[in-house]
């Protein structure tokens, strides 16, 4: 109710706090029906090796508050699944061109070029696994999306059973708002190929080329991202940390101390100010 954020968890889970702004909230959702995910990737880091990370990272931030990173602050860190799409197809792909080699040689005194042309004809097929798409319009993108990739070889089937003990959000986006994009994508990636195979030719002039998009297929699934979130108290704006609850890629917007700033700037104009005054005292 405080920041509009959805939260969705395990039946038997009445009231947690929200991961974005802290508040408490009490939980309705359900991970049912339709919104029963395919997969999911369990959390293979835990709370501790993420507190690890985090601090490890954050020792090259210098103008972080203090309170950013207090031991009560880090105690709100969050295990969250948060729900994607993926989608999968195979694409059949064909290409026609011309193409042409030159050859340039010196004789006495003439230059000679040869123009070679060729007809060129590409075709095959691509499988295309689990192009991935954040479907939670509420999330920071870059918190979801900066965290990617995952190993999505290591999907399981879902289980309630995987969300104990951590937090999950239901989508709010549904596929139909990705399908053109993730085809087009698809398609030029296909094309993409298709040219990269042609050989050494000097130039290339494409006649035509087409892709079709074969048994598409969409998934559902629940990714493991461990989360910790902050309000600034100046600006109140929500800043955070995010890490890949499977590989530990990190990602995150952190505020700054003007304090820390300040001080920083003294401790380097001071001594060299001090030292301009000397050396034009000396001179």
């Amino acid at each position: 109710p405080s920041c509009g954020a959805e939260i969705v968890t395990d039946a038997t889970t009445a009231a947690s706090f929200c991961y974005y702004c802290h508040n408490p909230v009490v939980m309705e959702g359900r991970l049912e029906g339709s919104y029963h995910p395919d997969y999911v990737i369990p959390f293979a880091i835990d709370r501790e090796k993420a507190k690890e990370i985090f601090l490890g990272w954050l020792k090259k931030k210098r103008y972080v508050p203090a309170d950013f990173y207090s031991p009560e602050q880090i105690e709100k860190m969050t295990g969250v699944y948060f729900p994607y799409w993926l989608y999968s197809c195979q694409v059949d792909g064909r290409m026609e061109a011309e193409a042409t080699k030159l050859r340039v040689w010196d004789t006495g005194d003439m230059r000679y070029t040869e123009t070679q042309k060729y007809d060129v004809s590409r075709q095959g097929q691509m499988k295309v696994e689990h192009v991935t798409r954040n479907a939670l319009k509420k999330a920071d993108k870059q918190l979801v999306e900066g965290v990617m990739p995952f190993d999505l070889k290591e999907m399981k089937p879902f289980s309630m059973a995987f969300l104990s003990g951590f937090m999950a959000e239901k989508r709010d986006m549904e596929k139909q708002e990705f399908r053109q994009e993730i085809e087009t994508e698809v398609k030029a990636f296909a094309a993409d190929s298709l040219r990269s195979s042609v050989g050494p030719y000097n130039n290339v002039s494409i006649r035509s080329q087409s892709a079709q998009l074969q048994n598409p297929r969409w998934n559902y699934a629940l990714l493991p991202v461990w989360t910790l979130t902050y309000k600034g108290k100046k600006d109140g704006k929500i800043y955070y940390f995010a890490c890949n609850g499977q590989t530990g890629k990190i990602c995150g917007k952190l505020p700054v101390d003007s304090m820390k700033l300040w001080i920083f700037f003294l401790e380097i104009f001071l001594p060299l100010l001090a030292v301009l005054l000397v050396a034009g005292y000396l001179i």
